[in-house]
C-alpha cells in the first residue's frame, strides 16, 4: 500500500485542519510533515503502510473530544492508536483521515487495594499496572507477549490475552468499566466499579471492537492477588502431534494451568539462542505448563503433570525451582517473536483459533502447507485455549515471496474455519483478515456487523476499511475461488466487530 500523493488540495486540506488543531493542542503535538508522520504509518505489521493527513496528541479528553468533532463535522476518518504494537495492520492511518494518538493518556489514576481495582488511561503499558500493583501484592493477569511495550486502550480494542489467559482469561474478562468517546465527541461509559452491571452486555461488545466503535480514554480493571506458589514445567518431546495430544491430556486431568504454551522445533532454537532460557534444542516441540495457587495444590499438580508428560512420551522435563528460574523460562517464550527475526529476513505471524482437540492435526496440515508453498513455519502459540500463532519465515527482497506468504496465511486461518474454529483469537481483523471474513460469515451475519457499527458510528469515520468488509468485497473475494464456505457453527467465537472495507 502507498503513501497518499501530496497533492496541492490535500497540502491545503493538511494545513487547514492542523491550524483547527493548533488553536487548541500545541503545535509539537499536531503532526503535519511527512518525514514526522513516518513513525506513523504502520503498525506491528508493518507490511501494510499509509501515510496519515495528521497525526494529532491530545493530552486531556477535552482536547480528544475537539479533535473528534471536528473531524465529526469535517466528514474526516479517525484512526486511534496506542503503542502501535497490533500485528494486524489495525492501527494503519487512513490516507485522507487523522491518527488520534493517545500516547500522552499514561497515568495510573488510582489501584484500590480493598477492591482488587485500578484506574488507569489507555496510554499506561500492560506490565506497568502489574508494576505499580506488585506492592501491594496483586497484579494484572492477561500478559500478551508484547506487554512491555503495549498499551491497556490497545488490549481493550483488541482483546488481548496472552500466556496465562487460559485460566485467567482475556482482557475482556478483567475489565470492569470502561470509558470511551464516541465519534461525535459523546463521552461514554460501560460497566461499572461492581463485579457485574445490569442491562445489555455492551462491554463483551466494545471490548475487541477494534476501534470501530469508540475512542478509550480510561480503563477500569480487576487486579489479581499474587498466587502463594508458582512453578512451570518444561518437557521436551520428539515429535510435534505428541506434544499437541498431551495438550488435550493435561485438562482432562482435571488440571488447570495458568499457563499451557507450545513451541516447534524452529521457535525452540531461535528463542534459546536469543534468551539462553535452558530450552532443549534437539526436541521438536516443547511444552511450558505452569501451576500456580497454594503449596499443597501446586506440590500435587507439578507432580501429576511431570508424570503425565513421561507417560506420553516427552524426551525431557524440567521443573522450575526459584521465581528465578520461572521467569527465565517463560522469558524464552515471550522474546519467540523476536527471536525467530534472527534466522529469517522477515516474518508473518498469523493468528487463528482452533478447538484443541484439532491441534495435531491442523499442525499436521500446516507442514503439508509449509512444503507446499516452500516456506519455512515457526509456531508459538497458546495452546491451552488453542490460539495459533504461526510464523511463516519468508524474504520480502525476493520477488513474489510476500504475495505468496500473504496467501499461505489465508489457508492457515480457512483451515482453522474448517475445523470449528475462528481467524483470530486476540491480533483482531483489522486490515489483514478482511479477506478471510467470509469463510466464517455469512452475508447476513456481515450485515448484522454494520448494523452495530452505524448505531455507534453513523458516519463509519472510524477506523474505515477495518474490521469487517463489505458485501460488494465478500462477493468479489468468493468470485476469486478461495473456497470460502461461512461456518455458522463458529460465528459466535470471533473476537471482531463491525467496519467497513471500500473497494
Amino acid at each position: 500500500m502507498q503513501s497518499a500523493v501530496a497533492s496541492p488540495d490535500r497540502v491545503a486540506k493538511r494545513q487547514r485542519i492542523a491550524q483547527r488543531f493548533n488553536e487548541f493542542i500545541d503545535s509539537h503535538y499536531v503532526i503535519s510533515d511527512s518525514e514526522t508522520l513516518k513513525p506513523y504509518e504502520c503498525d506491528g505489521l508493518s507490511a501494510y503502510c499509509e501515510e496519515a493527513l495528521i497525526v494529532v496528541l491530545p493530552s486531556t479528553v477535552e482536547q480528544a473530544q475537539k479533535v473528534l468533532k471536528i473531524c465529526h463535522e469535517e466528514n474526516i476518518p479517525v484512526v486511534a492508536r496506542g503503542a502501535g504494537t497490533g500485528l494486524c495492520a489495525g492501527a494503519m492511518p487512513h490516507g485522507d483521515g487523522v491518527v488520534l494518538s493517545m500516547a500522552k493518556f499514561n497515568k495510573i489514576l488510582e489501584i484500590d487495594t480493598d477492591a482488587r481495582a485500578a484506574r488507569v488511561q489507555p496510554g499506561v503499558r500492560n506490565l506497568a499496572i502489574s508494576e505499580a500493583a506488585g506492592d501491594y501484592n496483586l497484579y494484572y493477569g492477561p500478559d500478551p507477549s508484547s506487554q512491555i511495550a503495549c498499551t491497556i486502550g490497545g488490549n481493550v480494542a483488541e482483546n488481548s490475552g496472552g500466556v496465562h489467559c487460559l485460566k485467567y482469561g482475556l482482557t475482556v474478562h478483567n475489565l470492569l468499566s470502561v470509558q470511551f468517546l464516541t465519534m461525535e465527541g459523546e463521552l461514554l461509559t460501560i460497566g461499572s466499579e461492581g463485579l457485574d452491571s445490569c442491562g445489555m452486555d455492551l462491554m463483551a461488545l466494545f471490548t475487541g471492537s477494534e476501534g470501530l466503535l469508540g475512542v478509550v480514554t480510561e480503563v477500569r480493571v480487576k487486579l489479581l492477588p499474587k498466587p502463594e506458589r508458582a512453578q512451570v514445567v518444561v518437557a521436551g518431546f520428539d515429535s510435534v502431534p505428541k506434544a499437541g495430544d498431551a495438550v488435550g491430556e493435561i485438562i482432562a486431568k482435571g488440571i488447570i494451568p495458568g499457563g499451557l504454551e507450545m513451541m516447534d522445533g524452529f521457535a525452540i532454537k531461535a528463542a534459546e539462542d536469543f534468551a539462553k532460557a535452558g530450552y532443549p534444542v534437539d526436541a521438536q516441540a516443547l511444552l511450558l505448563c505452569e501451576v500456580d495457587g497454594t503449596d499443597e495444590e501446586v506440590a500435587e499438580h507439578i507432580e501429576a503433570v511431570e508424570t503425565l508428560f513421561r507417560e506420553l512420551g516427552a524426551t525431557s522435563v524440567r521443573t522450575s525451582q526459584s521465581e528465578e528460574e520461572r521467569a527465565r523460562l517463560w522469558a524464552g517464550r515471550k522474546s519467540a517473536f523476536p527471536a525467530v527475526g534472527r534466522i529469517s529476513p522477515d516474518y508473518y505471524c498469523m493468528d487463528g483459533t482452533i478447538p484443541r482437540g484439532q491441534l495435531t492435526h491442523v499442525l499436521l496440515e500446516m507442514q503439508k502447507m509449509s512444503e507446499h508453498f516452500g516456506l519455512r513455519v515457526a509456531n508459538v502459540f497458546h495452546a491451552g485455549d488453542g490460539n495459533l500463532h504461526p510464523l511463516i519465515l519468508f524474504d520480502a527482497n525476493v520477488p513474489g515471496e510476500l504475495e505468496r506468504t500473504e496467501e499461505f496465511g489465508g489457508k492457515i486461518l480457512e483451515l482453522c474455519v474448517e475445523v470449528g474454529g475462528c481467524i483470530t483469537g486476540e491480533h483482531g481483523v483489522g486490515y489483514e483478515k478482511l479477506r478471510q471474513m467470509p469463510a466464517q460469515f455469512s452475508d447476513s451475519e456481515i450485515e448484522q456487523f454494520h448494523k452495530v457499527k452505524r448505531a455507534f458510528d453513523a458516519k463509519e469515520l472510524l477506523n474505515p476499511g477495518k474490521g469487517i468488509p463489505t458485501l460488494r468485497s465478500c462477493q468479489e473475494y468468493r468470485s476469486l475461488d478461495l473456497d470460502l464456505t461461512p461456518n455458522a457453527q463458529v460465528s459466535a467465537n470471533s473476537n471482531t466487530d463491525a467496519g467497513e472495507f471500500r473497494v
